[in-house]
């Protein structure tokens, strides 16, 4: 069912690591053809996230010690190219980047339901499909291979999920990289009724992990900067604590059961401070700095649990697109950009002025 497609589409491409300029669109770029178990989406919106940027300027390369900010718009001087994407294997260039991605879908692939044909969809971003459900291994949807920043993309079918809600394409394009992420990290840490601390809850993944922190009848105690505690408060935190602060002194030590960390950087010792005995600590971002000092006798003698979470088990983005069907949470979406703008759109989110997701808006395909 590939027929009506047209021959060509608009989209960004990434030409290798580096600064924005490294970021082409193209209003010639091949339509992809789904093969036999994928689905051909017609896309509509997606969303800017950290691992966009991480991966155009080679963040996730240990040759890196800084944080994500300091090369986000230039780049890095020099990166390591052969582990530099969340595989730990090299990018193969041009890309077409976006984690997130909200459209229709427009063909199937030979073994699939043509019945699925016009279905509204997400795409799981960690994907399993490519490395035959292996544990602990995925591919990022738009690093390993192409994503969202284009009219058309290919996924697997058994990873493309229908979604039927009253949300509009923006809202739902907010959702897949950022709220499977804060997901993933409540499912490792089986988050209950208990007391969680949020690291950099006003960003994208951290304000997600409020509002499904919340959902799960946990306590919310969010680490942000002072301008944005109200809008943090209105996502249902039950307390802000000011990011300059120090936790410890905040909150006092032993304090919490679970952590979930996105910043890391030079607080990192006091998050571990903060931990009742037995809690547990997670991570799916480091943007305040990947190398962080542990005195593994915080660790033992607390019995600590740390938990690096970026694989997904199946149920959590079944379990997420459930959540958005019954309405149980919201995305704030703070603005929405043409794709013909991603540059503008990813430096304003490094900026990180504003409270939201910004969602490129992606163009209709001309018949």
């Amino acid at each position: 069912m590939t027929s009506a497609l047209p021959r060509t589409m608009h989209a960004v491409r990434l030409n290798g690591h580096g600064g924005l300029e490294q970021l082409e669109y193209r209003t010639d770029v091949t339509v992809p053809r789904p093969g036999p178990d994928e689905v051909l989406i017609r896309v509509s919106a997606a969303g800017v996230n950290n691992t966009d940027i991480n991966t155009r300027i080679g963040w996730y390369s240990k040759s890196i010690s800084q944080d994500t900010g300091t090369g986000g718009a230039s780049g890095f001087d020099s990166v390591d190219e052969a582990d530099a994407s969340w595989s730990g294997q090299p990018v193969e260039f041009p890309r077409i980047q976006g984690a997130d991605c909200c459209g229709y879908i427009a063909a199937v692939g030979s073994d699939v339901d043509p019945a699925r044909v016009g279905e509204r969809v997400l795409v799981r971003n960690m994907l399993r499909s490519y490395v035959d459900y292996r544990p602990y291994e995925c591919w990022t949807f738009g690093s390993e291979c192409d994503g969202g920043f284009a009219q058309f993309a290919a996924a697997p079918a058994r990873e493309t999920h229908a979604v039927v809600c009253d949300w509009s394409d923006v809202e739902l394009a907010a959702v897949p990289c950022a709220y499977s992420t804060a997901e993933n990290i409540l499912h490792r840490a089986q988050l209950g009724a208990e007391t969680v601390l949020v690291t950099g809850a006003s960003g994208g993944v951290g304000s997600a992990a409020v509002q499904l922190a919340k959902r799960r009848g946990a306590t919310v105690i969010a680490l942000c900067s002072a301008t944005k505690a109200d809008d943090v408060r209105a996502l249902g935190a039950d307390q802000v604590v000011d990011r300059d602060t120090d936790p410890v002194t905040a909150l006092g030590e032993g304090s919490v059961d679970v952590v979930v960390d996105l910043v890391a950087g030079e607080q990192w010792p006091a998050f571990l401070e903060v931990l009742r005995r037995g809690g547990r600590y997670a991570t799916a971002g480091a943007i305040g700095g990947p190398i962080a000092q542990l005195d593994l006798r915080t660790l033992y003698l607390k019995d600590l649990t740390l938990l690096g979470c970026t694989f997904q088990e199946d149920e959590v983005f079944a379990n997420l697109v459930s959540y958005v069907e019954a309405d149980q949470f919201r995305p704030q979406v703070a603005k929405v950009f043409p794709l013909t703008e991603i540059a503008t759109a990813q430096e304003e989110f490094l900026s990180k002025k504003r409270m939201g997701k910004l969602v490129l808006a992606i163009p209709e395909v001309e018949h």
